[in-house]
């Protein structure tokens, strides 16, 4: 079973081009979202596996029914077809990276 949760799993502050490669050497896409204090993510699901990565500020996050409350470089794997919430804690909103693929060892079901 895959660990959805890896605390400190880059060193901060986080260097977000040795993730994007990182990421990308997995095949994965990159992307970053700024969100606002108390932005929420609710029950969303997708076709490909994701990668978030808190950035900058503090994330609670849920996949599958389990939650967690995540600080700058902790990862998360959210598996496809998982639902998954989270929701910005940090008084001045947060920065966290995401990308989509496919894990390795798992085929692509499209």
């Amino acid at each position: 079973m895959i660990e959805l949760f890896s605390s400190a799993a880059y060193p901060t502050p986080v260097d977000y081009s040795t993730v994007e490669a990182d990421w990308r050497d997995e095949g994965f896409s990159f992307g970053i979202f700024r969100d606002p204090p108390g932005q929420q993510w609710l029950d969303f699901t997708h076709r490909s596996d994701e990668y978030v990565l808190v950035a900058e500020g503090r994330l609670w996050i849920e996949v599958g029914g389990q939650s967690r409350v995540c600080e700058p470089g902790d990862l998360v794997r959210i598996p496809r077809q998982v639902s998954h919430s989270l929701k910005t804690l940090s008084e001045n909103g947060s920065v966290w990276l995401y990308g989509y693929s496919y894990w390795r060892g798992d085929p692509d079901p499209a």
